[in-house]
């Protein structure tokens, strides 16, 4: 009783010391009719949550009515209008037989750039570049090869490695981007037993 009066009534230890046992069990009762006589508190939530909650179904199940009633009209909607759709496009169809030959105008989304005629050693200053020239007339410089492979396609090598050996078929290259154009391409496309052994080491 002590201890429910000091942690629940607030009473010192020192005033109940002072006590005796029977008036400590009057404050003890005068306490638990304090108590008895109010409301428990979650009583009440529960009480308000569940009339919130059936409030809340029975809106639901309305709304769910109406929805479902919107949704078969859209739906009947939706459908007139697919079907006329339909008609429509079935009137734009023509049936062509297998015999006829049809041209059909076709637009590529992306074209390939044409293919590779030469290539020069361009320099500026002490900078040395490959300028790729193709058949249009476009060119691009490259300053190392590695650039090249990222921008040209399987297509595109074997062109250049084309023109490479047919320019040095028979004699080596004398200048040093020519020589390393040579020799990378070489490597590529004629693989030889020593280059696998040199690359493994």
């Amino acid at each position: 009783m002590c201890t429910y009066l000091k942690n629940m009534e607030g009473w010192k230890p020192k005033s109940l010391k002072n006590k005796s046992f029977a008036n400590i069990q009057e404050l003890f009762d005068k306490a638990m009719k304090r108590v008895n006589t109010f409301v428990d508190y979650r009583t009440e939530l529960v009480e308000k949550n569940s009339k919130k909650a059936e409030a809340e179904i029975a809106q639901e199940r309305s709304s769910k009515r109406a929805g479902e009633e919107l949704e078969q009209e859209s739906s009947k909607k939706q459908k007139v209008e697919e079907d006329k759709e339909i008609a429509a496009l079935q009137s734009l169809i023509e049936i062509v037989p297998d015999e006829e030959e049809v041209a059909i105008d076709a637009i590529p989304l992306a074209t390939k750039p044409p293919t590779i005629v030469d290539w020069k050693i361009h320099k500026e200053g002490k900078n040395s570049y490959y300028q790729i020239i193709r058949a249009d007339g476009s060119s691009k410089m490259y300053r190392v090869f590695s650039q090249m492979l990222k921008s040209f396609d399987r297509q595109d090598l074997e062109d250049l490695y084309k023109l490479v050996k047919a320019k040095y078929g028979s004699t080596r290259p004398m200048e040093d981007l020519d020589l390393i154009l040579y020799g990378d391409l070489k490597i590529m496309f004629d693989p030889h037993v020593e280059y696998k052994v040199w690359r493994n080491q």
